[in-house]
């Protein structure tokens, strides 16, 4: 049975001309520039567009989950299809509130961190010149700490861009437009694969999710959607936590790269190589744990965050009793 909300998009895309990478990224643009307006506008009609603006950001996640279910990813996987419903939520939330003429400022606030987040994130994705750089900084960081702590001679091979069905090409010979992303790559994008010192690959690649890119993105649109709180503060927390994502990141994927070298081919737990238990697993565990604690930091830092967060889940928390009924939120 095919999933009936990919089959309604790609046939919205067909009538438009487009395939499902280019109208799934027109979906994610409508929706953001609708929470965008909404949270910057003081017109009360505008507020009207956020509801529709959740629906696409659900929609954008949801159909994201084909390419987790292809690299077997299950943390990634029970995200992109919570998405859907979760937004949908949201949107039935935020259109009660807009027609009874109520205005919650922790509601607000996260229409304001996805779009801080989610729009600077689509920018680099989609302007190659910066998500090559990305990838290529994120890259040779990883190859300078595994030859530091001697975990291994790894080097960065030849930035190479798939362009989907087997087909790849090295950058230089990328005939695209450098500025702005108007084709659909393959699954790959832009990467960079990692060789040992002889130049033979260690069947490693390092491509824009390995960056943590999307982590500092989300404590970005976070901080700066805290309107209440003075921009010093909010500027101190960012230097705080963008530069420990990026160390901590670098150490991830070095820890990553060393188990694959070392334990490949000698390692297996019920059908999992050590790469992807390491990748899919045991990274997932530890970086999620290392955000829930430096959001606990920014919450001492800027408390009117960690109200906002508490408002915006007590939809969720109240049922579960991990909110009494009589606090109003």
């Amino acid at each position: 049975m095919q999933d009936p909300v990919r089959l309604a998009v790609a046939g919205l895309g067909n009538l438009m001309g487009l395939d499902i990478g280019q109208i799934s990224l027109l979906i994610i643009f409508i929706g953001l520039v609708c929470l965008g307006t909404s949270f910057h506008s003081n017109s009360d009609w505008c507020k009207w567009l956020s509801p529709p603006g959740w629906i696409c950001i659900g929609v954008y996640f949801y159909l994201g989950a084909e390419h987790y279910f292809k690299i077997d990813d299950p943390v990634l996987i029970f995200m992109s299809l919570g998405a859907l419903p979760v937004c949908m939520a949201y949107a039935g939330w935020d259109a009660i509130n807009t027609r009874e003429g109520r205005t919650i400022p922790s509601l607000q606030w996260l229409r304001g961190a996805v779009f801080w987040s989610a729009m600077p994130y689509l920018a680099i994705q989609h302007v190659p010149l910066l998500n090559a750089s990305v990838v290529w900084f994120t890259a040779w960081n990883t190859s300078l700490m595994l030859q530091w702590t001697g975990a291994g001679d790894i080097h960065l091979g030849q930035m190479m861009v798939d362009l989907g069905g087997g087909r790849e090409v090295s950058w230089q010979n990328w005939e695209g437009n450098r500025w702005l992303l108007t084709d659909t790559l393959g699954e790959g994008g832009f990467y960079v694969p990692m060789e040992n010192a002889d130049g033979s690959s260690i069947n490693v690649g390092f491509v824009l999710g390995c960056s943590a890119l999307q982590s500092m993105i989300v404590f970005v649109g976070a901080l700066v959607a805290v309107q209440e709180a003075p921009w010093k503060r909010r500027a101190r927390a960012l230097f705080i936590t963008i530069p420990v994502i990026h160390v901590l990141n670098v150490f991830r994927n070095a820890g990553i790269i060393w188990m694959h070298i070392s334990y490949a081919g000698n390692w297996d737990l019920w059908g999992i190589n050590i790469f992807d238990f390491g990748h899919a697993y045991a990274a997932k565990f530890l970086s999620l744990s290392a955000m829930f604690i430096m959001a606990l930091v920014l919450f001492e830092l800027l408390p009117k965050l960690h109200e906002h967060v508490l408002d915006v889940l007590t939809p969720v928390l109240r049922p579960l009793g991990l909110i009494p009924k009589n606090v109003n939120a």
